[in-house]
Parts: structure tokens; sequence; C-alpha cells
């Protein structure tokens, strides 16, 4: 009888596959180990069990599995799940979802090793200058990986070099397989063992130093029950390392290795206990309420309500029976205030886990969760769905509305949100979809169509007044000269009155740098990026223009590159203008700027959050940074710069997005007892969005939008599946979106769109063409999905599309 196991390999390819095994790993292999199996002629993959069986039908030979690493399932079988249904729904492999998943230091590498054949009768002077030195640096190291051997030999093709000296049989190459996950060690101090205080005062006596480290010893150790670890010495002085030798030698103390955690757990020993308002109370009570009959329930609660003392008093009850709950929000930089206000109310374990964490980090959070089942509690950005949870009960999904929970590149092309609430069903738990903008599609499930259940809290904590809102027409204001750079005289005026009251202003510009285009006033030359469709964006603070797309720069010009002018304007302008200008008309005023320009280093945004908060700066001009979910109780203005550039873009969500983004930067002003302010500036202040959320029409709006996305055929009456074209040639690219449009048209007729250039149409030197085809909901999505893949199999069967990569984004954002 023979004996098979399907695994899931860390590679792009649309399948499983199926290996060998002995009747005695059948026995011992469960779903969600890892496995090392041969792949190709010569590599080593570090597969995951999915399924072992007896049953093989395919006519090919198969290949015996290499090695069993594990001795416990690391992936548990709800994430298996979870795997299957995301490769399915977004139409991407199931290898993709593993290396998305599991922390890549989890996957053991295979690597191509050297070393000198031990039978071989090598005569040096027949090796000419490469392979001889190639011989004697392995002669010295005894084996060396490719990589290595090719940091050695500077000169000529490595793998020419390897290939000939095997052929004459000098060397032996082999792959062998590694893991990156490295535990952590720190180095610790004890006092020696049955040494007496008596011993040791009489051996330090005439070392004022010696006696100071060990007194100081001494406090640490009744401070704390722990091993001390040598660093707890640093304060005492720059020679406290020599001190420690010293006293080492003399028999007192023994130095040790010992392995530590990378802080990615959060602990407080003594939570707080919250108090809510009576509005707080009965939303809560209503969630729960809810709960009992939908797990899937919509909280519109508006801005400074509340909603993160409901959303603790909610995690405090599933507390009780030993559950997890899994904090999801959109953005890494959000978890700094959440994390704060967090750790203050729960004595259990609580995790961050995001994107930012290193791959060690993320490996010993894995283990953490998968071994141990401490942890209770996780905050994270949309990567964190994958983890490896045990009784996972609560799912609460911050800002549900925000498109970041929308993973764009590499593949799986998921969004964390919509994907929550599947694995809330996987593993029986409740979810809640916190918001004060909720998403159209979200507001039709919950007032239209009811699949979601609605709670809504519609006031401010302690009844706050929502801010008063004004909306300036800046094209009157130039026109009556009240119009200063890039500010009304309006908003200058408040800026320095709130500054004089010592309060603070939030300033909102959706655009980073200092110009996003330079034009030549004489020939009108803009200078491009060299990779991409785009201008190339002005910085002043770094003299040069960049793009935002590939990275792309180069130094600032003073004179046209084609026609050698001097007059040179900018036109539009980022955060860097708004700073210099503001910094122009009030040099007293301190300001800090939030943009992707300022947040690069490690700890940059928290400093810059942090400083604010304390209130070192009067003024924090940013891009969406500083939309999401901030609480800064200073705060009692909001500019928004220019808000005509997100009614503006191209796209069937703006409205919406503009709606959202308006209301939540408005929100962080005002948040403390007094009534806040927000000023719009607007060369169109008549438009409908405007207009309505002046007046506060909500309802009327998501009424309004819900008809257009009936009447156009748009989210959430129709599904959309998005297949783009990219290559450097654009006409392969042309032919082959055109060849694709053709083959599915009689399918989907008037449903399709396209092929059409996006509105950025080359970027990284690859052109970018896309068919948008719309699912009704007679269709059938997987009959659609089925049609569209064979499609794409036909069109990669024609050798001259074979390298135009296809991407495929179910659900686009």
């Amino acid at each position: 009888m023979s004996y098979y196991v399907e695994v899931i390999l860390p590679l792009p390819l649309d399948q499983k596959f199926t290996y060998f095994v002995s009747k005695q790993e059948f026995d011992f292999i469960k779903p969600g180990m890892r496995i090392i199996v041969p792949f190709g002629k010569s590599k080593f993959l570090t597969a995951i069990a999915h399924s072992v069986h007896q049953e093989f039908r395919g006519s090919f030979e198969l290949k015996s599995i290499h090695q069993i690493i594990d001795n416990w399932p690391v992936v548990n079988e709800d994430q298996l799940k979870f795997w299957d249904w995301i490769s399915k729904y977004y139409m991407c492999s199931i290898g993709d979802v593993l290396k998305a998943a599991l922390p890549s230091n989890l996957l053991l590498q295979s690597e191509t090793v050297i070393s000198i054949n031990p039978n071989a009768k090598i005569v040096k002077s027949n090796l000419n200058d490469t392979e001889y030195l190639l011989m004697d640096a392995l002669e010295i190291n005894n084996q060396l990986s490719v990589d290595q051997a090719s940091l050695i030999i500077t000169k000529g093709n490595i793998f020419k070099i390897i290939h000939a000296l095997s052929e004459k049989g000098f060397l032996l190459i082999e792959e062998k397989t590694y893991s990156k996950y490295s535990l952590k060690y720190a180095k610790y101090v004890r006092l020696k063992y049955n040494i007496k205080e008596k011993n040791i005062y009489e051996l330090i006596n005439k070392s004022t130093n010696q006696k100071l480290f060990y007194e100081h010893y001494k406090q640490l150790k009744i401070n704390s029950n722990d091993d001390i670890k040598i660093s707890d010495f640093k304060l005492l002085k720059s020679s406290y390392i020599s001190i420690l030798k010293k006293m080492e030698e003399k028999g007192i103390f023994e130095i040790f290795e010992k392995e530590v955690k990378r802080n990615i757990m959060l602990v407080n020993s003594k939570p707080k206990k919250i108090v809510l308002s009576e509005l707080q109370h009965t939303a809560l009570e209503e969630i729960n309420l809810k709960f009992k009959s939908n797990n899937i329930v919509l909280f519109k609660g508006v801005t400074s309500s509340g909603k993160t003392e409901i959303y603790i008093s909610l995690i405090k009850k599933y507390l009780k029976d030993s559950n997890q709950i899994l904090f999801l929000v959109p953005e890494i930089a959000l978890t700094t205030q959440l994390v704060t206000r967090l750790s203050k109310f729960f004595s259990e374990n609580l995790i961050v886990y995001h994107s930012g964490l290193n791959i060690n980090q993320r490996a010993e959070l894995w283990n953490e969760l998968i071994f141990t089942n401490k942890t209770k509690i996780i905050i994270g950005a949309r990567s964190s769905i994958f983890l490896p949870f045990a009784n996972l009960k609560l799912i609460i999904v911050d800002e549900e509305h925000e498109v970041s929970y929308k993973q764009f590149d590499p593949s799986p092309r998921y969004n964390a949100r919509d994907a929550s609430i599947i694995l809330s069903n996987i593993h029986g738990a409740n979810i809640l979809l916190g918001t004060a903008t909720p998403s159209v599609e979200s507001y039709l499930n919950a007032k239209i169509t009811e699949k979601f259940a609605y709670v809504e809290l519609n006031q401010r904590y302690k009844n706050i007044p929502m801010p008063e809102i004004q909306l300036v027409d800046m094209l009157e204001k130039k026109n009556k000269k009240k119009k200063y750079g890039l500010f009304s005289d309006i908003l200058l005026q408040k800026i320095k009155l709130s500054q004089k009251q010592g309060k603070q202003t939030i300033l909102f510009q959706n655009r980073r740098g200092y110009s996003p285009v330079l034009e030549c006033n004489d020939c009108h030359h803009v200078p491009r990026c060299i990779n991409c469709d785009v201008s190339l964006t002005l910085h002043l603070s770094k003299n040069s223009l960049k793009c935002h797309y590939c990275g792309f720069e180069e130094k600032s010009i003073n004179n046209c590159i084609k026609c050698g002018s001097r007059d040179l304007i900018s036109k539009g302008f980022g955060t860097e203008q708004v700073e210099l200008e503001l910094k122009d008309f009030f040099p007293d005023l301190r300001v800090a700027r939030l943009d992707h320009d300022t947040t690069r280093g490690k700890n940059s945004y928290k400093t810059i959050i942090q400083s604010f908060e304390n209130l070192e700066f009067d003024v924090l001009i940013g891009t969406q940074m500083v939309t999401k979910g901030l609480d800064f109780k200073n705060v009692n203005l909001v500019g928004i710069m220019n808000i005509d550039n997100s009614l503006n873009y191209p796209d069937f969500r703006s409205y919406e997005r503009c709606f959202q983004l308006v209301q939540q930067v408005s929100g962080r002003s005002g948040r403390s007892d007094e009534k806040g302010e927000v000023i719009i500036q607007s060369n169109n202040p008549n438009n409908q969005i405007l207009q309505k959320i002046i007046y506060g029409k909500e309802t009327n709006f998501f009424q309004e939008q819900i008809l257009d996305r009936e009447s156009f055929k748009y989210p959430p009456y129709v599904k959309l599946i998005k297949i783009t074209f990219k290559h450097q040639n654009i006409n392969k690219v042309n032919n082959s979106s055109k060849w694709f449009h053709r083959r599915v048209y009689p399918y989907f007729k008037s449903n399709i769109l396209g092929p059409e250039f996006p509105y950025i149409s080359r970027i990284r030197n690859k052109y970018l063409k896309s068919v948008l085809i719309k699912i009704p909901d007679d269709y059938s999505l997987s009959g659609v999905k089925n049609i569209i893949k064979k499609s794409i199999n036909s069109l990669q069967s024609i050798s001259e599309f074979r390298p135009v990569r296809i991407i495929v984004d179910v659900d686009p954002y």
C-alpha cells in the first residue's frame, strides 16, 4: 500500500503537490507541519503539510519527502481552511498565501554549497588563477555557499568556474537547508555558587568601584527575583564591564548567557477600571444583544464618541472566558496611541503584530501563539489575520472603511476587513466593524439588506458639541485679495488665535513634497520620471526632484533643460510648501510635519505624535496620517488646505472617500470640553458633497451614493474583478489585453470595461493596461472566476504573451 502527503509550497503555483511518504511518516505527519521536499533538479523547499492520504490518480513519477522538521504543527487546521478560502476567493496561488501568512524565517531556505571532493587528485599547477583562488579558499573553509564564493572570485562568472571544477571531479555540489530564525541571547551575571558575603567583602575591600558594583547588584536583586542583565549596570560608569571582569576573575561573579524575548509582549500588572457614560453603556448593551442573533455588527459612532472605551469594555467581557481577541487597525502607525491606551486596562498578555516587526520578532510571536496560548489580545494591522489563533472569539475592525485594509502588492490582494468576516465564521467568533464613517458597502449591508446588525452612537462623549465647519471660497478670496499664498485670511487668523489661546492646530494636505509639478513658464516643459509616466515632485528640503512611484531622484534645476529659461514655476502644493509658508507668516509658531518624508526613521512617527501630544508643537501639518484615529485633547482647529484634489479624483469611490476624509479629519478638532472649528478651503464650495458635509446630511449622502452605484453597476450591487497586463513592451501589453478582451467578451458583453490604460500608465518601466469585469448578483461568481482563469491560461500558452505579467485583483480599490 502507498502513502502520500499533499503539501503547499512557497511558490506562486496554482496547485498543491503530492509526495511519497513511508507508513511511519504517514502516521506521524499532521496537517500544518513543516516538511523539507525536493523540487526541480536540485532545490529543497519548506512545504506545509495540507493532508495525508492513500490515493493518487496521477500518471507521473512522485518524489519522496526529504525531512520532517516539526514534532507538531506550526499552522493549525483553521488556518489551512482560511488559506484555502483566500486563495480561491482572491484568485491567487495557495503558495502566495503561505508566503504572506508565515514569517519568512520559519521557511527554511535551500542554498547550493560547494566543497572539495576528498577522492579527487588535484594538481594545483594545472589550475588557472581563479580556480586556484577558489580551491585555496575551500581548503581553509571546508565548504562555501555560491554567494560566499562569488565574494572571493570577483572576476569571471562564478557559475562557469564551479561547473568547470565540478566537471574535472574536483568539487562536490549539494543543496543544504538552513533557517534564518535565530534565538536572541543576553549576558547575565550571578554570584558564584556557595560564595559567602564575608568572603566577597574581603576580596573587594581595596576597590571602591568593586564595592559600588556589588552594592548595586544587591539592590537590583532586592527589586527583582529574576537574573540580572549585565546591561543593568551601565548607569554606574563606562568601565562597569572591566570592573565585572575583575570580580569574575576573583571568583565572585560568573557571567552566563540566557535566551530572551524580543519585547513583543506588553503586560500591565495594575489594570485601570473603565467608566462608561450612559450612552456608551446603552451602545455596549445593544452590541451584546445584537451578537446573540448576528455575529456581525456595524458600530457607527461619531468621532470622539468614545468608541475605544466601548471596545475595551467588550474585550473585558470576552477575556473572562479566556478567549482570544483580535483588534485590527488599518495602519501600523495607529498602534502607537492604541497600545498605550489598551495596556492601561489589561493585565493579560497583549501583543502587537504587523509587518514593521523584524522577522525574528514575528517568528517568536507566532511560536508564542501556537505553543503557549498565553496571549489573549492581539493588536495588529491587516497581516495579523493570518496568525495561529487557538480560541478566537472576538474580532474588532476599527475604522472599517479604511482603504489601508486592502493589500495591493504583492499577492494575495486581500481586504482584511472582508477576510476577517470569513475568519470569524471559521472560528465561531463575533466581529464588530467600528467607524464614524461607514463604507457604502457596509452601510447597505447593515441598513438595507440587514446582513449586518447595526448599532449607532451619535453623540460625542460628555455631550461635547461637534466642531463647527466653515467652507471658504478660495476664488472669492483671491478676487478680494484676501488669499495669502496657500492660506485664506480666515485660516491664518484662526491659527494665530489658536496659538494665543494655548491650543493646537492640525493642517491637512493630502500630498507630500513641496510641489507636484515644476514647469517652465516659457516652453511649458515639465521634468518627468525616466521610469514612470508622472511628473517629478519638487522637494525643496533635499533640493531634489523625486518620483513618488519608483523613487527615481535627480537634483533640482534652476534652468529649464529644454530651452534654458530660468522662469520656472511650481504648480500645486504639498505639505512641505504648507510648512514653509506658515513659518514665513508666523516665525514664532512651532510647526511639525507628519508625512512619509518625515517618518522614515524607526521611531520617527511615534516621536512626532508624542511631541505634539506633549504640547511641544503648536501646529501639525500632515497627509492622511493625521486623519486616522488620533486623539489630541488640545486641538481646537483643523484646516483642510485644498479639498478639491480629493473630490476630483477619477474613481467611483472618490465622493465616498472625500466624505469620509473630511468627517475623520474634522473629528480631530474639539475633543475635550470646547467646541472645535474646521476650515475647509475649496475653489468649488457649492459642490453637493461639500454641502452635505456642512449641513450634516449624511443619510441623504448614503442614499444618493447607493442609487448611483445601482444605476451605473458598481459595488455593492456588482462584484468587480480587475485584470491588469504588465510588460515593458507597450505592444505586448496592447495585444495581450485585446486578446483577453476578445476571449471573455461573449460571456460578459456590456459588463466588461476596457482594455484601457490607468491614470498612470507606466510604472518602473512597465506599461499597464486593465480590463474591468462587473459581475451582477445573478451571475455565478465561481463560474466567472473559472472563465477568467481558463482565458488567462489560454493566453499564457501563446509564446508571444508568455512574458506578460497578469495581475488579477478581486474587489479592487
